[in-house]
């Protein structure tokens, strides 16, 4: 439960950090570098949650739910 609480937080601060970047693109005009800040850190913690996903599953405290879609 606490890891499924902790992929979420991160999830929202990416979006978070992804719209900031959307904004300061749209403010800054190209004249500051805090677009590319948020960017950077968008793409840092997206690395981090999939290293994270990857060693949750390997060592069995994450496991997928197994959507299963059948072709009738």
């Amino acid at each position: 439960m606490i890891a499924d609480i902790i992929v979420i937080v991160i999830l929202l601060v990416i979006v978070g950090s992804l719209f900031s970047g959307l904004f300061y693109m749209l403010k800054d005009h190209g004249q500051s570098n805090r677009a590319l800040k948020a960017l950077t850190v968008r793409i840092t913690l997206s690395l981090l949650l999939f290293a994270l996903l990857m060693i949750g599953y390997w060592t069995g405290l994450l496991h997928p739910h197994g959507l299963i879609l059948r072709h009738h």
